[in-house]
């Protein structure tokens, strides 16, 4: 592990095998987070490795994420499984958490962060264990939901989470839309894919502003996220999503160790 972090911070970033490692790994997290969620504790794991704060790792994911959900919001739409009205209904409320959740984040100490970060993996971890698909699709309803203030503060609480940290705030929104707007798993996931959009430029334009973005590396890592998501949209929802999952449990108990570990 400490041979790869060195090999990773010693090495030219614009030199070919950080270039592919960058593009083939943000491949991997784009398609994950299309199809299912959680993977952006990838992300935050290559970029610690190669010597970034985790705040500015933070920050560095939400280019790729931008680019990646916008290309994805597009397909999603061109197939018919994007409601824009019910994705623009929870996209605002997140968005306005979002700027909150990133202001926070980005003026806190890296060791506290690191800290409350474990802790939301922890969480994630548990919701991704959870056969939450099976759960979901007993929630689906052909009748209109009213979207109330709770609901609405629901969603701007998930916007607070997303701006904090990106890692499975789109489980988030993909639960909450099924049990919020009793949509079935397909369309949860358009919705998703919008939302997404609507709030990450936000918590993007935050870090940026707090010099917490590494540009040269968002750019090519987002790239990667966009091959990744395209791919990830092309294929239907149920298609191993089973198999993500539990990849992405692996992924996320591994980081959320190291965060604990690294931190006591």
């Amino acid at each position: 592990m400490n041979h790869i972090a060195d090999f990773l911070q010693s090495s030219d970033m614009f030199s070919l095998p950080i270039v592919c490692i960058l593009i083939v790994v943000g491949s991997i997290v784009g398609f994950i987070n299309t199809i299912s969620g959680g993977a952006t504790a990838i992300s935050y794991a290559l970029f610690m490795a190669m010597g970034m704060p985790i705040t500015v790792a933070n920050g560095t994911t939400r280019l790729g994420v931008t680019m990646q959900f916008a290309t994805t919001s597009v397909i999603f739409s061109k197939k018919g499984i994007l409601n824009k009205h019910d994705a623009i209904q929870v996209g605002v409320p997140v968005a306005l958490g979002a700027v909150g959740g990133a202001q926070v984040a980005s003026s806190i100490s890296p060791h506290i962060f690191e800290l409350i970060l474990a802790c939301f993996l922890i969480i994630m971890l548990l919701l991704l264990v959870f056969d939450a698909k099976r759960f979901l699709n007993q929630q689906i309803s052909s009748t209109s939901q009213k979207f109330s203030f709770w609901k609405f503060m629901l969603f701007v609480a998930i916007g607070f989470y997303g701006g904090f940290t990106h890692v499975g705030v789109g489980l988030m929104i993909l639960f909450a839309s099924v049990l919020i707007l009793k949509t079935d798993l397909l369309h949860a996931n358009g919705i998703k894919q919008l939302a997404v959009v609507l709030y990450t430029p936000l918590a993007l334009i935050t870090f940026a502003l707090n010099g917490q973005v590494n540009w040269p590396v968002a750019i090519i890592y987002g790239i990667g996220n966009v091959i990744g998501g395209y791919i990830g949209s092309k294929k239907a929802i149920s298609w191993g999503t089973n198999f993500v999952r539990w990849f992405t449990i692996v992924i996320v108990f591994v980081f959320a160790s190291f965060l604990i570990i690294k931190n006591i």
